[in-house]
């Protein structure tokens, strides 16, 4: 399966509100080196950044939430949603 970089982040978007909820800034860039999805999350001076495997980026496009990306989602927002 092919993922597409915009149809991936309205993806993400829909399964974790949180981001939105929260105004967090989403970009999304593929990594050809280590054939992963680089997902970074900012909000003010703070940045997360995370790899989304492949495989994981495609089982998300199929509804298939990630626990990992979505740990990472939840943890930014509980350490930084405090200065918001």
């Amino acid at each position: 399966m092919s993922v597409d970089q915009t149809t991936l982040e309205s993806k993400i978007r829909e399964m974790y509100p949180e981001i939105t909820q929260h105004d967090l800034s989403l970009s999304l860039s593929f990594d050809k080196g280590t054939d992963a999805w680089i997902v970074k999350l900012a909000k003010g001076e703070h940045e997360l950044a995370t790899h989304l495997e492949k495989k994981d980026a495609e089982a998300c496009l199929e509804g298939i939430q990630c626990v990992y990306l979505g740990v990472q989602i939840g943890q930014f927002v509980k350490n930084f949603e405090l200065d918001g």
